[in-house]
């Protein structure tokens, strides 16, 4: 904030003081006129000076306009004014401001209401012409770039929208930029913040990406299901070839069989003969070894092992 009035304050103060000093040396009980005459001028001076002085803060300039016509940007700091003859009706911040705008229930290229909320940083390069050259710059700054976000909504599809905020956000910049440009302000960025959708939409867009994922599921254990299938061919081939590994085959299989579950397996007599056991003898045989198997003790490590 300014201070001026603290600075006029401690300024009339001074000069008060001065020309009561000066008074009081001249006439040392104020009756002479020219004693009088030292403190009249003097106040009347220092209200002047105080009502001519103006402080600017850093980032603050001030517009003086003259009788009024534009005199010049003031500041940061103080300055001097003349009284009456000198206005300054605008102080213009040139830092980086945010602005929040949004645009709602509006329609995208693909005709779908969606509610879009946008940060744009700008800030005045252009003191004069921000002044001089349009009125309130803050509230047509406002309404322009609310426009802007209405015109790339319309020409945006929803999944372009969704996925590419970062590009609707470059888009947004241009176009603000060009239109506040010759009011003296640049613009810095804008960043779309969100993007909302009907929720029935959402839900609809829900169930199309699960059932999008369920087909690629669908797909991958159908890709499978036909690796495993070339698998069984190529060893039904090669089983085909040699009589001897898929006698082997089967008897492991057979082994496993009886080794895990320990219990009866009924096995055709034309498998049995096939695999050459030799029939029921060999069977049973068969049967003794795994029993024998199973019987040996298993070593379990100790503790200190």
């Amino acid at each position: 904030m300014r201070n001026d009035s603290s600075v006029a304050t401690l300024l009339f103060i001074v000069i008060a003081i001065i020309g009561a000093l000066l008074a009081f040396a001249v006439d040392s009980e104020f009756k002479s006129g020219i004693s009088q005459t030292i403190l009249v001028l003097f106040f009347f001076f220092a209200m002047f000076t105080a009502w001519s002085t103006k402080v600017a803060t850093q980032w603050n300039r001030a517009v003086v306009l003259r009788l009024g016509r534009f005199q010049s940007l003031r500041g940061p700091g103080i300055f001097f004014i003349i009284p009456i003859i000198d206005s300054i009706p605008y102080w213009i911040d040139i830092r980086v401001i945010s602005s929040a705008f949004k645009a709602e229930k509006t329609l995208t290229k693909d005709t779908v209401p969606v509610d879009v909320d946008a940060v744009l940083f700008w800030k005045v390069v252009d003191p004069k012409k921000a002044a001089l050259d349009v009125a309130e710059y803050n509230s047509a700054i406002a309404w322009a770039s609310q426009t802007a976000l209405r015109d790339v909504i319309g020409k945006t599809m929803l999944a372009d929208m969704l996925e590419g905020r970062d590009k609707i956000s470059a888009i947004l910049q241009t176009i603000i930029d060009e239109r506040t440009e010759p009011w003296g302000i640049n613009v810095i960025s804008v960043e779309v913040k969100d993007v909302l959708i009907p929720q029935g939409l959402e839900a609809a867009m829900s169930m199309q990406a699960q059932a999008e994922r369920e087909r690629q599921a669908r797909v991958i254990l159908g890709d499978s299901e036909r690796q495993i299938a070339s698998k069984f061919v190529e060893a039904a081939n090669t089983y085909g070839d040699n009589p001897d590994a898929f006698h082997l085959r089967a008897m492991n299989m057979l082994y496993e069989g009886l080794k895990t579950n320990s219990t009866i397996v009924v096995v055709p007599s034309t498998a049995v003969e096939s695999m050459g056991l030799g029939g029921l003898a060999g069977t049973v045989a068969l049967a003794d070894v795994v029993k024998k198997e199973m019987a040996k003790p298993k070593y379990t490590p100790r503790s200190d092992d």
